[in-house]
């Protein structure tokens, strides 16, 4: 599937997009974020704090404990302010 990044979680993670294939236990937005964590240093450091980050599945916002099964691409930003 493929993971995007926006704002300070790109940053932080260093890319903008790419293509993972997370093990079978990963089934949840949740589960996700925790996999990503701990990938290394760079994704720990933007997935800190899971509940300050947002997330869509093929382009709608969706809850942490959202499935993943079946996504094409799973986008990751922090919460947006208005203006």
């Amino acid at each position: 599937m493929k993971l995007k990044y926006f704002a300070w979680v790109r940053e932080r993670v260093g890319t903008a997009e790419e293509t993972l294939e997370p093990p079978d236990d990963v089934r949840t937005i949740a589960d996700l974020i925790g996999w990503l964590a701990q990938r290394g240093e760079q994704y720990a450091h933007a997935f800190e704090t899971p509940r300050a980050i947002r997330a869509a599945i093929d382009h709608t916002h969706v809850r942490p404990d959202t499935a993943i099964a079946g996504a094409r691409e799973i986008a990751f930003f922090p919460p947006m302010t208005g203006g």
